[in-house]
């Protein structure tokens, strides 16, 4: 039986604030907005500092505004 790999928790978080409507983008660029859990324009959300995220932040950087906390 395999042991489930344990993910240590993140001590930085990262604020992503919707700056800029999706609409007349791309589909995959809206669907990303929409992955990150952005739905209107200024809503924020709170995601763990994982690669993953930034991978969907540098897909649409002129859409949203990156702030890193340190404490949730």
């Amino acid at each position: 039986m395999k042991k489930k790999k344990e993910v240590p928790f993140p001590q930085k978080w990262l604020k992503i604030k919707l700056i800029r409507s999706p609409i007349g983008f791309p589909k995959d660029q809206r669907a990303t907005a929409r992955g990150l859990g952005l739905r209107r324009l200024n809503s924020e959300v709170i995601k763990p500092d994982r690669p993953e995220i930034w991978g969907m932040i540098k897909k649409i950087p002129h859409l949203v505004k990156v702030e890193i906390v340190e404490d949730k």
